[in-house]
């Protein structure tokens, strides 16, 4: 099951641990990722309001993101869009924020392996970063001077070639600070290997992407005096982050980026209790992700934590509940919302 609406249940302890007095829960945070495919992170906030609704439990609601698709949402919403190449040629209106000099871009929205129709659909080997290029120009073109993209959910394995060629001259450049929010730490040259099975790509494809990549490291590092092979994190997006490393970008940790911009931690330290959540809880949910990250913050500050997720993967690291397992795979995916609210109102009873 991806990492989307569905959901499978068991319930563990949090190291955090609930409240001292459980009778004091009377501030709730509601820091939650999305569930893929199902619902929006702002959506997974607003369903668990409704569950501290029930209750006469106040609830601040905080949409997260890791890097992937939701980063913009997060960071305060789209409020310009421009017509881009997609990642298999066709034109597509890109969403994208401008606010003061900061531009906010998320490569998913040129380059998004949904619009290659998903991964049966998609051409690994052809589809392009060209869009997310062509985004990051036009928002240096309206006076951006820093400019944040996050990578996650891309159709494409080029090795950022697509976006370093539409960029042309524009980058590098001394007054544009490109910020690259990546949410894996995996290098160029295993791009192919790791994300390409996920983008439609066979073994065949994974060969020729893996040798495009070679040559492209070679040529990065002639070009721009970048090894990007020794950058962590480069081969995100199936080297799209490599790319733009070699263009002056920086890579950070999408979720420790929007925690920063968003306040995270202050908004954790006047929780009573944090409720989190994404679709599929698994191993990969610990590093780079909003769960594991929440949980992280959470522990720090002996805040109790609690995840909502579609299901579970045998994880016993967060105390949390599954909604497949508490309500069945069919109201799960039916009504993902009404079940979130379910589970928020019942586990508040029980404090």
């Amino acid at each position: 099951m991806t990492r989307s609406a569905a959901c499978g249940v068991s319930s563990t302890r949090s190291s955090a641990g609930p409240p001292a007095d459980r009778g004091s829960v009377v501030r709730v945070l509601a820091a939650v990722d999305k569930f893929k495919g199902s619902l929006s992170a702002p959506e997974v906030a607003s369903a668990v309001t409704s569950g501290c609704r029930w209750q006469r439990v106040s609830c601040i609601e905080l949409p997260l993101a890791d890097g992937g698709e939701g980063m913009l949402e997060a960071l305060g919403g789209a409020n310009r869009s421009t017509a881009v190449e997609g990642p298999l040629g066709a034109r597509t209106h890109a969403r994208w924020r401008l606010a003061g000099p900061t531009a906010v871009i998320e490569a998913a929205e040129a380059a998004g392996l949904t619009l290659a129709g998903g991964a049966r659909a998609n051409d690994p080997v052809r589809a392009s970063t060209t869009g997310v290029g062509e985004l990051i120009a036009e928002a240096i073109r309206s006076g951006a001077k820093r400019i944040v993209v996050g990578i996650g959910g891309s159709a494409t394995s080029d090795g950022g070639a697509g976006a370093v060629a539409a960029l042309r001259s524009l980058l590098p450049h001394d007054g544009i600070e490109l910020v690259v929010a990546c949410d894996v730490t995996t290098r160029f040259l295993d791009a192919g290997r790791v994300f390409g099975p996920q983008k439609g790509a066979d073994a065949r494809d994974v060969e020729r992407i893996t040798n495009r990549l070679h040559g492209l490291h070679g040529e990065y590092l002639a070009r721009f005096g970048l090894d990007v092979a020794d950058v962590p994190g480069s081969g995100a997006a199936g080297g799209l982050a490599g790319g733009l490393a070699a263009l002056g970008g920086t890579l950070v940790s999408g979720f420790n980026l929007v925690a920063h911009e968003v306040g995270l931690r202050e908004q954790i330290a006047k929780a009573d209790l944090v409720i989190t959540g994404e679709g599929t809880l698994d191993e990969t949910s610990r590093a780079g992700k909003v769960v594991g990250g929440v949980r992280d913050i959470c522990e720090s500050q002996g805040t109790a934590v609690h995840a909502v997720v579609g299901q579970s993967e045998g994880q016993d690291w967060i105390e949390h509940t599954s909604l497949t397992e508490r309500f069945g795979l069919e109201q799960s995916m039916a009504r993902p919302a009404a079940c979130i609210s379910r589970a928020v109102a019942s586990l508040l009873r029980t404090l």
